[in-house]
């Protein structure tokens, strides 16, 4: 895995899920893979839904951004243009997850990817999404 300086780009300091200064942000901090993009997300009790088990739509942002990191991280810039999850098990508070994503298909400005909410203990996969990147230039 090679680390990635996020130094040279401050566009996403307040992102809520990977942003350095958002100071209610969960500040995960994702790395290039050979093939996709990793970090890891301890849920607190603060990210719950009901009964212990987090919140879904916590669940989907940080699939969503291991994914957006995947370009990001490359020092590109896109949107999401699609996307679909399929929660498979409720995730707990207090798990360590394993986010993970690999690129499915590149074709030009879209990108395919598809990404995982793995127990770094069990295995047990939480929930996978599928999605679609427009890739755009920098609009800053």
């Amino acid at each position: 895995m090679t680390k990635q300086p996020k130094a040279s780009r401050t566009d996403a300091d307040y992102c809520f899920v990977c942003g350095v200064n958002n100071p209610i942000g969960l500040k995960i901090d994702f790395t290039l893979t050979e093939n996709g993009c990793v970090g890891e997300y301890n849920p607190l009790k603060e990210h719950s839904g009901f009964n212990g088990v987090t919140h879904g739509g916590l669940v989907f942002a940080v699939l969503d951004d291991v994914m957006a990191n995947w370009f990001y991280l490359q020092g590109r810039f896109g949107y999401t243009a699609k996307s679909e999850i399929r929660y498979r098990e409720p995730m707990p508070i207090g798990v360590l997850v394993k986010l993970e994503c690999e690129v499915v298909k590149e074709r030009r400005r879209l990108v395919q990817l598809k990404s995982w909410a793995i127990d770094k203990n069990t295995n047990t996969v939480y929930a996978e999404a599928d999605a679609s990147f427009m890739l755009t230039e920098n609009v800053s």
